[in-house]
This record gives structure tokens, sequence and C-alpha cells, in this order.
């Protein structure tokens, strides 16, 4: 599949609807990474956390992808993104929006059936009148900051929340929640600490199920399974803990098209600032993706491309739409126009590409611009 999108590429000339490359997405490999972690869960379920557009890789097809791998728990960041996922979902799904409700969307929310997750009385206070507004009851999740200063209740508001929802008839739990700061790192205490906090909190309110494992909560261990886990990275392919052998099956490539080469002498300044400047007769490569479509500026004289193997280290400054390349490992007339590098692939993972960036691979996947031909398989 691969190599033949190449030379399709390369046949042409060009890359199809006059993008700056192929950003292709591996459905399969998207749902077999929920398949697998789904069993990892038994009997506790798998969520599926599409927030940003699906880390940037269109929400609806994946939700509909993993719908039909037996998903009914969406997670999204905002409001507005459930309401643009709805349409695309069976009625039997359910969509949880993580940072709450703005004021004055109440009503929306739940003529929409869409879930919000409260974070303070606040937000409580407003869903339940909204229930008494539309004259039923409305479906909520509680979240709890058990340590991580984000989102959710203090603990020191546990009391008067159970007090609230053991007065109110007209807003029906789902269960409650927290999320884990630290769940990449194996060996944090903090995994720990914060499990215990939300088993304490947990007393406040019984017979109420519990969810807290985010991705790399799934591979801490049964006790962090509880009724429902949010997988999110770990679903795209990403890595869960860091120097570890990465279970999960590759489901983005990015190759990026070539718009021009040239040839070199010794001492030539390349790009903004004459930053870098050649040792010695250098072949090079512009290509057509700079940090307007994802690629970070911090990748100047740090990062690399691909191709067939060989590494293509970036030299000079990164652009705003393209970057410039030192091709000299490669023979003469390997590359021209309209031939693609691999960014991201078998030789270079999401993580690969973050080191060299110095930041994450949610920020380099989420960040992937749509100047890129995307292609589902």
């Amino acid at each position: 599949m691969r190599t033949a999108r190449l030379e399709h590429a390369n046949y042409y000339g060009s890359v199809l609807e006059g993008s700056s490359g192929y950003l292709t997405i591996d459905l399969g490999a998207l749902g077999r990474n929920y398949e697998k972690l789904s069993f990892m869960l038994t009997p506790s379920r798998a969520a599926a956390v599409v927030k940003a557009d699906a880390y940037g890789l269109g929400a609806e097809r994946v939700a509909k992808t993993l719908y039909g791998k037996g998903c009914r728990h969406f997670f999204v960041a905002q409001f507005v993104e459930a309401v643009r996922l709805r349409p695309a979902l069976a009625c039997d799904a359910k969509i949880f929006v993580l940072n709450g409700l703005q004021p004055g969307n109440e009503i929306a929310c739940a003529e929409s059936g869409v879930i919000p997750v409260l974070n303070s009385l606040e937000q409580w206070r407003r869903w339940s009148a909204a229930a008494a507004s539309v004259k039923r009851t409305l479906p909520a999740v509680l979240q709890f900051d058990t340590g991580m200063s984000r989102l959710g209740f203090p603990p020191e508001e546990t009391v008067d929340l159970a007090l609230a929802v053991k007065d109110s008839g007209n807003v029906e739990i789902q269960f409650i929640m927290s999320h884990l700061a630290s769940a990449d790192e194996l060996d944090s205490d903090q995994n720990g600490e914060q499990l215990a906090e939300m088993t304490r909190i947990a007393d406040a309110f019984p017979g109420f199920d519990i969810s807290v494992a985010n991705s790399g909560g799934i591979f801490l261990g049964s006790d962090y399974h509880r009724v429902l886990a949010r997988p999110g990275i770990a679903l795209y392919g990403g890595a869960l803990t860091a120097g570890e052998p990465n279970p999960m099956e590759l489901v983005i490539s990015l190759d990026v098209a070539v718009v021009q080469t040239r040839i070199v002498p010794a001492g030539t300044k390349v790009g903004y600032g004459g930053a870098y400047v050649t040792q010695g007769e250098t072949r090079l490569a512009t290509i057509a993706a700079g940090y307007a479509d994802g690629l970070p500026r911090s990748l100047s004289d740090r990062g690399a491309v691909y191709h067939n193997g060989v590494r293509l280290p970036i030299v000079g400054r990164v652009s705003m739409d393209s970057m410039t390349v030192d091709i000299s490992a490669l023979a003469a007339g390997t590359l021209t126009i309209g031939s693609l590098v691999e960014v991201l692939g078998l030789n270079q993972t999401l993580e690969d590409l973050a080191h060299d960036a110095g930041t994450i691979s949610y920020e380099i996947l989420t960040g992937l611009g749509d100047r890129y031909h995307r292609q589902y398989r």
C-alpha cells in the first residue's frame, strides 16, 4: 500500500488536490487498537476520546469506525464538538462533554441528548435547573479533582455535592470520574494517590460506578479499570509509557512533497537568518510543509525526514510553509519535484518527531494541518 501510494504520486508529478502531502489514516489499525484495549479491560468497557476532531484525524470518521467495533461511549472536550458529532452516531451512542457546559448551553445540551461532565457546583445547579425547565430527568457525570488541579469538584465539596445529589430527583448520575495526571509513568506515586483519593470520594456516593483510567491508566492494572476507561492517544497509535515498547499499532503516516532541489557550494547560508551554513557542497530539497502544517519551528537543525529508510536532516529554520532538508545521503536524482518524503511512518514515530521538537506526541498529532490530502484506509 505504502509503495503503491508513493509511486502513484510520483507518476503524476504532484499530490492530489494540490495538497502539500499525504496524511494517511489507517482505520483498520484504529479499530484493532480499540479491540486490543477492550480485550484488556474486560469485563470493564472502553470508551473513546474523540476531542479535538479525534486528535486531528477526523472525529466523524473515527467515531463511526469505533462504533462499528462496539464503542458506545464517546468523550469530547467542548459542547460544540458534541453538537457536530451527534448526527454522525446512532442514538444509542453516548457523547460526554469533559469540560461541562458554559452558562446558557444547558437547554441546547438537553435537547441534543448530550451528557455533560459536571465540574463545579455552579454547573450542577444550572443542569438541575435545566432538568426542571424541560420537566424530565437529565443524565450527567460528576468529575472530581483528585490531584491534577485542572477540572472537577475539589474534595472539600464532596459532602455538599453528595447532599445535593441525594436531594435532587431530576439528575441521573451515570458514573463519577477523575483523571490521572501521571498515568504515563508506571512507577509514579501519584497514580496510587489519585486512585486512593477517588475511592475515598466514592464512599460518599454509594452505588455509583467509577471511571478513572485514561490510555496509560489501562496499563496500570485492573484496579484502575473500574466501569469504563477513556483511552485517547492509545487509539491513535501513540506510545503510552516513556521508554517502553509501544503495544499499539501505527495509525497515521505523513508523506510530504518535494517542491525544489538544488546543489549549493560550501559556505552557503540556508533559511531565515542564515542560521545554517553548509560545510561542503550539499544537495538540498525544499519540502512543502512547515509550522503552519503542524511541524514545529523547534525542529530547525534538529529533526529529520526519511526516504526509503535514509535519514535526511532538517537544515536551517523551519518556515511557515516549507523546510529544507539535506539529501546528500541519497543518490543524485533520487528526489525531484513531486517526490514524497516520510515525516511520520515506519521510520519515524510520533514520539520520535516530538522528541526532536522538544514537545509531546499529542501536540504533534493534534497540530497536523488541513493542507495535507487526507486518505482513509
